[in-house]
């Protein structure tokens, strides 16, 4: 991380921390209210299939508003169909990522097959103004993303949707509900012990 807030610093380059998270149409259980004695059920449709991919990117500099960016992905389950993102898919998420912040990024994520793939090292090769820099193994507690993830699923506990699409809509409005709270992604750096400042030598 070091490494990466003095690339950062040299370059006004934002960093951005990135992750994904997956959602089903059965959600995650949550406490809840009912009558003593009485066990509450959500029912929960046996219909239809698939699921929800989302790439995400928690992008953080120095004195600037911080900015979470994603891009969703539908799985309906046909045949052959690709479960997870791409390597092309990636690269259009820091494509327009780089896009919309108008400046250089360092990319921090974690050692998925997808990440390291002699493609996506070939995609990160073909952008000057991308650094990457991979996250020790089994560390998702310096990833403010993961929080992001953890926000969702709370906000998603026994709620019982009736297709895949309308998971992706319910999703998507809780993202955007975060987007607007910079102060909470703010808070997500701080959980991790993390800050942006280069180390002082």
């Amino acid at each position: 991380m070091a490494a990466g807030k003095k690339v950062a610093a040299e370059r006004g380059a934002w960093i951005c921390f990135e992750d994904e998270a997956g959602h089903t149409l059965r959600p995650p259980k949550a406490r809840t209210w009912a009558p003593r004695g009485t066990t509450p059920v959500i029912p929960v449709s046996g219909k239809g299939s698939g699921r929800i991919s989302v790439a995400g990117l928690c992008c953080l500099r120095s004195g600037q508003r911080p900015h979470l960016l994603y891009r969703a992905k539908i799985h309906r389950g046909r045949k052959g169909e690709r479960r997870s993102f791409a390597e092309t898919d990636y690269a259009a998420l820091l494509d327009a990522a780089h896009q919309y912040l108008k400046a250089p990024i360092v990319l921090i994520w974690d050692n998925l097959n997808t990440h390291i793939s002699t493609a996506m090292r070939q995609l990160v090769a073909a952008r000057d103004w991308l650094h990457v820099i991979q996250l020790p193994a089994y560390a998702p507690d310096l990833n403010p993303i993961e929080s992001v993830w953890s926000h969702v699923k709370r906000s998603l506990g026994n709620l019982a949707v009736t297709t895949v699409d309308h998971l992706a809509a319910i999703v998507r409005n809780r993202l955007k509900r975060i987007q607007y709270r910079p102060n909470l992604l703010t808070s997500f750096l701080a959980q991790t012990g993390l800050t942006l400042e280069p180390e002082p030598h």
